[in-house]
């Protein structure tokens, strides 16, 4: 889960907790609204620990990582 469907599962958990005044048979929107803020938070919480501990690491070699050929040795043209 993601930052922001973390937030949007917080938003839209507060707003059916404290918002929503309507009733709805056989669903309290309060208890619904408290879990959704949970399960927001819990998401929240797990992907900011995995946003941290994520490396960004720099490989520095202490050798070239290219050989050079030696230059030719001169062509002696005297017949």
């Amino acid at each position: 889960m993601r930052i922001g469907a973390s937030l949007f599962l917080i938003a839209v958990g507060a707003i059916l907790k404290w918002a929503v005044t309507d009733k709805v048979n056989g669903i309290n929107l309060a208890v619904v609204g408290v879990i959704l803020m949970v399960v927001g938070i819990v998401g929240l919480l797990f992907e900011l620990v995995m946003w941290g501990t994520h490396r960004r690491t720099t490989v520095v070699s202490g050798t070239p990582t290219t050989t050079y050929a030696r230059p030719a040795e001169p062509i002696d043209r005297t017949y």
